[in-house]
């Protein structure tokens, strides 16, 4: 295991937060943080985690506090790790559910009017959070939460929202609690963060979080907009906001630690932009801007710059697929070979399976793990022992996983090495 990763499991340890005298984060009980706000006479709920199991934990700490009913429920986005204990938290309190009325390729709490590829998406997301996994033996977190979290009720408690936020915004007053409700695209164009000014805390949602921010997630999802995601930050910095209470890891306290912090998160995905755009207009093709944009020493090394969740190669495939489609400029890729003929031909360029068996093996025995696995797929696409070839896949998988500080990379690496020997 990275050594970094070792810390997590402590780092994400479950604890009740005071950001204020009536302001509470439940952290670690979930994939993502909820808070509550106590007011005079009711409670308000902003996000409500991943599954009914952890909803109902954090409930029972937040009713340690106080007995007040929820009078409402505030969606920073619609991501299933926020949305899908709503039930636990309106349980015999009939709160109004409040969440952004702009559109989302994401979302679960509204569904768009065409189908997508639900089996595909429902498969890699188990694959990127490692859901099946062991813990601690094979997963020890997610890079943004915690990996020893209950599963049961996984998107059980979600609730259609009773009112819908426009673009303006709006500012609302429940229990007394004055808050601004404020439109702020970053991970999903529905974001909307929550601003408490008599307090100044300010509800981020997924757009701050401590690793490097995921500008694309391997289970699959639209493109997700990076120069709105920067420009977005500036406007979070623009509240000066005392505390920083995001979707994900804990909350950060201080005025300039805040805006530092932002500052870093903006200049990092504005700095992958940049350099992705001056190589893409030299002509440069996606996979080597892939190997060849890397954030300066100065960002890379801060610790909410690691890149625990989001990758800085996987943001730059991002980016050129999102602003330029699927062909990366070289002619060649316009009708490349099927997957089992290139193998075929590779095989026999290379003088036969035996030999490129034996290139695996070399690999493995030097620590080279994706050259192995690039050589095992030909294998397996048109070897002769293809269900040979998959379990040395799954070896390898095992084995390249140990090196990864990438949560979702390892997970995927490691779900994929169950599949492939079971």
């Amino acid at each position: 295991m990275h050594a970094e990763l070792k810390a997590h499991p402590e780092y994400f340890r479950r604890q009740l937060v005071q950001l204020a005298d009536n302001v509470h984060q439940a952290f670690g009980f979930a994939a993502s943080n909820v808070y509550m706000i106590v007011g005079e006479d009711g409670l308000v709920i902003i996000d409500t985690t991943e599954t009914t199991a952890a909803a109902k934990n954090v409930l029972a700490e937040f009713r340690r506090i106080t007995d007040l009913p929820v009078r409402t429920i505030i969606l920073t986005h619609a991501h299933r790790d926020h949305v899908s204990g709503a039930s636990v938290f309106a349980a015999g309190a009939d709160p109004e559910i409040l969440a952004s009325a702009r559109p989302s390729g994401d979302s679960l709490i509204e569904k768009g009017p065409h189908p997508r590829p639900t089996r595909a998406q429902q498969i890699r997301t188990r694959r990127q959070f490692g859901i099946g996994l062991s813990y601690p033996d094979e997963i020890i977190g997610i890079g943004i939460g915690p990996g020893d979290r209950p599963l049961e009720g996984m998107g059980a408690g979600i609730m259609a929202p009773t009112r819908r936020i426009a673009e303006a915004g709006e500012t609302i007053r429940v229990s007394g609690v004055e808050l601004q409700l404020v439109m702020a695209p970053g991970e999903t164009p529905d974001h909307m963060v929550v601003w408490y000014p008599e307090k100044r805390i300010l509800f981020s949602g997924d757009n701050f979080y401590r690793a490097f921010p995921n500008l694309y997630a391997i289970r699959g999802t639209e493109y997700r907009d990076f120069d709105s995601w920067a420009d977005t930050l500036d406007r979070l910095m623009a509240f000066e906001p005392e505390v920083l209470a995001p979707g994900h890891t804990k909350a950060l306290f201080g005025r300039e630690t805040i805006r530092a912090a932002l500052t870093d998160y903006r200049d990092a995905i504005r700095h992958v932009v940049d350099e992705t755009r001056k190589g893409m207009d030299a002509g440069l093709t996606m996979d080597e801007l892939a190997h060849s944009v890397k954030l300066p020493p100065e960002l890379a090394e801060k610790p909410h710059l690691r890149e625990y969740y989001g990758r800085v190669d996987h943001a730059v495939r991002a980016y050129f697929t999102g602003t330029m489609g699927w062909f990366d400029g070289n002619p060649t890729s316009l009708g490349p070979l099927s997957p089992q003929e290139e193998a075929e031909r590779f095989i026999a360029l290379a003088g036969g399976a035996e030999a490129v068996l034996a290139a695996v093996e070399r690999a493995r025995a030097d620590g080279d793990n994706q050259w192995a696995l690039q050589l095992v797929d030909r294998l397996i696409a048109a070897g002769p022992d293809p269900q040979g070839a998959r379990r040395i896949k799954a070896q390898i998988l095992r084995r390249h996983a140990e090196a990864q500080i990438n949560c979702p990379t390892r997970n995927y690496y490691l779900q994929c090495a169950r599949e492939l020997e079971q």
